[in-house]
């Protein structure tokens, strides 16, 4: 907080005594009063408008004219329960907002998906202010991308640059609009800092369902609203996508993140033509709990090599220390990670591993996750999608027991309903065993058909054993 102080200035006036007959008039003058001038832009030299010409003046007159404001209306739904069985709670609309850059003249904006979250309506802002509607292409909480489309022509574009080449110490710059309609207009705003580390790994907390690996670090400042602008190097390339920041208080502290640009443009790409991102699938699991054995096994040990899965077919096998996996080293399980989400279908992954005392190079042929073509059986009103356990989904999921049905998709109102969520293995319904997704259904109906409608849910999730309880209606 700024503290003004008023200064009060005390004149002592002096008085003179002359004869009344002797009264004279004295003549004021007004004081002559030189005018403040500002001096025009071109009165200054060449040498200082040169001095203010610099990398970052001249990356923000390239990027800002494409950085747009993203405003988001979504509903919020209060608690309790509900469900395709119950009447639905009281809703409300809230506005969010954050930000995107323009990535086609025709109107493609990337953004992040936690922009987008549970958005009933986008409304894109250029900088000059103009609205647009926007349809949502597709969003992947994993790698915390969506695209947009805007119905419009010859708007300004970003230019592309590439992550994998920045060095630790040089100058970026972040873009957005932070607090969005609070500052007035959609003119962006500009921040400028260095490249703090690369290839940070962020560990995972609560239920936050990205992976946020291989992050671009800054101190340039990232505030509220400013997630889905564009990171860029001092020649105005984008090099990343802001996305997160740690801090107490929810501010700016100097320790910002972005995501690397060749991820973003990767997954933009498959939302586009695919509708959703399709999966790396090695077919092997890595050690990701203790600590000691990371350090110990000076690598990550193998836990579980599916059967003719792709990694089984390179010769792996439990209990192989992976060394390390396209030219970068492994560390932790976030260091596989990050290579595993910057690997598409149809890539190889080259890696190198111990087996006793050999080190053995291997290539494995990445292929889709199991559960991308395994038969889905669906229930509630198709808010509660099914597929039965195999061993590949087993080790994609990397669930204990050996059977049952795998909840691949679930709705909102379900999951409230129910209790239940994505990647929970049901293992039995009101006692009778579950080993098959057709199971589900009907079991449901029998339970439907009874006098009492209560279902109670044995199921695995993160490898433990859970239950849970609802009613459905008849």
């Amino acid at each position: 907080m700024t503290r003004a102080f008023a200064i009060a200035l005390f004149f002592s006036v002096g008085c003179t005594t002359t004869a009344p007959a002797e009264k004279t008039r004295v003549q004021e003058q007004e004081p002559q009063v030189e005018p403040i001038v500002v001096p025009s832009p071109v009165a200054q030299s060449n040498e200082i408008a040169a001095s203010r010409d610099n990398a970052i003046s001249r990356a923000a007159s390239r990027v800002a004219p494409a950085v747009v404001s993203v405003n988001v209306t979504r509903r919020d739904q209060g608690g309790g329960r509900s469900s395709p069985f119950f009447s639905r709670g009281r809703q409300q609309l809230v506005q969010g907002f954050g930000s995107g850059f323009v990535v086609s003249a025709d109107g493609l904006v990337i953004t992040n998906q936690h922009v987008t979250e549970g958005a009933v309506e986008i409304v894109v802002t250029t900088r000059d202010g103009t609205d647009y509607p926007a349809e949502l292409l597709g969003e992947d909480p994993l790698t915390d991308i969506a695209i947009l489309k805007i119905d419009a022509s010859n708007l300004p574009v970003v230019e592309l640059g590439v992550s994998s080449d920045l060095r630790i110490g040089e100058w970026v710059v972040a873009f957005g609009n932070p607090y969005a309609y609070l500052l007035g207009d959609a003119e962006p705003t500009v921040t400028s800092g260095v490249v703090s580390a690369v290839g940070r790994n962020l560990i995972p907390s609560g239920d936050d369902p990205g992976i946020y690996v291989g992050m671009i670090q800054t101190d340039a400042a990232i505030n509220p609203g400013n997630s889905g602008g564009p990171l860029t190097n001092s020649l105005g390339q984008v090099v990343g996508v802001n996305s997160s920041i740690f801090s107490n208080s929810g501010g700016s502290v100097g320790i910002g993140f972005a995501i690397p640009i060749e991820r973003a443009v990767r997954v933009a790409n498959e939302l586009r033509l695919h509708g959703s991102v399709r999966r790396a699938w090695t077919g092997l699991l890595v050690a990701d709990e203790n600590m000691r054995d990371w350090k110990q096994a000076g690598g990550l040990r193998v836990t579980q090599v599916a059967p003719e899965s792709p990694a089984a077919q390179a010769g792996l096998r439990a209990s192989d220390v992976i060394v390390s996996a396209n030219n970068t080293q492994m560390r932790t399980f976030l260091d596989w990670e990050a290579v595993r989400l910057d690997v598409g279908v149809g890539d190889t992954m080259d890696i190198t591993y111990r087996r006793g005392a050999r080190r053995i190079s291997a290539r494995i042929a990445v292929e889709d996750l199991p559960t991308a073509n395994a038969e889905r059986v669906s229930v509630f009103a198709n808010d509660l999608e099914l597929v039965t356990l195999t061993p590949a989904i087993r080790t994609e999921f990397n669930v204990a027991y050996q059977q049952g049905a795998l909840i691949l998709n679930i709705g909102e109102r379900t999951a409230r309903a129910t209790g239940l969520r994505r990647g929970d293995l049901i293992l039995s319904i009101n006692r009778a065993r579950v080993a098959t997704a057709e199971d589900v259904p009907d079991l449901l109906r029998r339970i439907a058909r009874g006098r009492r409608p209560i279902v109670q849910v044995h199921f695995e999730r993160d490898r433990r054993d859970r239950l849970t309880d609802f009613r459905i209606s008849q």
